[in-house]
């Protein structure tokens, strides 16, 4: 059992090593975290080079108006404390097939990057989970996942993952866990119209209907849409345009309010893997990094060329001259 002076004392190490705990959008986390300091492996990009993603919380929703006047809803992800875990090489990486694809799973290809986010008190955990973190140097984290990647997208672990990781204008895809609603009927979980209100109906107004067919398929289909278990499954967006990014708070401004999950949720978005939205050129790859930009910073806030920015005018007059009038 711990003492009240015991655990007084780890906290003060914890304060001094890592920095006084803050909240961000109700998340604990500690700001100062020691890196170990070691050479980055970069990698060249190619095309349909698969690179690590973020872990972000999903913050809200928000309009934003184009050049023209039209407006548009967007979603806002915060990448809060993402930190590269551990790089595990393709000859010892073991995927879900089923979960991945067949369709985006080359055996013996793909890498995989282990991403951690949301820093926590080590206190929370226990001693095995928190000797994952050694090596990298960071904070035990909140949640962890995975990216597959190819071995020339690999990033050292311990480095830190930014919004920046994508640029305005990128295609992205964002997965994340449905809202849970319980066990509902087929009227609100696939939409049903329903059996009539009135003349004769009895008890079944709420009903599906006749669900088998006849003849020698007398029976029910497999995947026949039923009552049952709606939500809290994983679900994927696919290619939503980044119109905004907020480097300040690390805040992508993300098309549409579908995306998957409710408010403070977790999602993971990654470079979209649609053939026609895929990227054509080199992203910052494998990563953002901080010392490439210390000349030439990136602003605070970086809009899409069709987002309008509300910095600036929105009208403008042109001065009349005054002259002599024409006889």
């Amino acid at each position: 059992m711990l003492t009240e002076e015991n655990k007084k004392f780890i906290e003060e190490q914890i304060v001094e090593k890592y920095g006084p705990a803050t909240d961000k959008h109700g998340f604990k986390t500690y700001e100062h975290t020691p890196l170990q300091k070691e050479p980055l492996l970069r990698g060249k990009w190619f095309p349909n080079c698969r690179r690590s993603g973020l872990i972000g919380i999903k913050i809200g929703v928000l309009p934003q108006w184009h050049t023209n006047g039209k407006p548009l809803l967007t979603t806002l992800i915060q990448i809060v404390d993402n930190h590269v875990i551990s790089y595990i090489p393709p000859k010892d990486f073991i995927v879900n097939k089923k979960r991945l694809g067949r369709r985006f799973y080359k055996e013996g290809k793909l890498g995989c990057l282990v991403v951690g986010s949301v820093n926590c008190d080590p206190q929370m955990f226990t001693r095995e989970y928190n000797g994952l973190f050694a090596k990298a140097g960071v904070m035990p984290k909140k949640l962890l996942t995975r990216f597959p990647i190819h071995p020339c997208a690999a990033i050292q672990p311990g480095t830190p993952l930014y919004a920046a990781h994508f640029k305005v204008g990128d295609y992205v895809d964002i997965t994340g866990k449905t809202i849970y609603r319980g066990f509902q009927g087929v009227m609100k979980r696939w939409g049903y119209k329903g059996m009539p209100a009135s003349h004769g109906v009895t008890k079944t107004h709420r009903r599906p209907g006749n669900i088998g067919s006849g003849g020698e398929k007398a029976r029910v289909f497999p995947g026949t849409k039923m009552p049952g278990v709606q939500g809290n499954k994983m679900r994927t967006t696919r290619g939503l345009t980044i119109w905004k990014i907020d480097h300040k708070y690390n805040v992508l401004y993300v098309s549409g309010d579908n995306i998957p999950g409710d408010v403070n949720s977790f999602v993971y978005v990654h470079d979209t893997v649609l053939p026609h939205k895929r990227l054509t050129e080199s992203p910052r790859f494998p990563t953002y990094y901080e010392e490439d930009y210390r000349e030439n910073p990136l602003p605070e806030e970086d809009y899409h060329p069709k987002i309008f920015n509300f910095s600036n005018p929105s009208i403008t007059f042109e001065v009349e001259k005054k002259g002599k009038k024409k006889k």
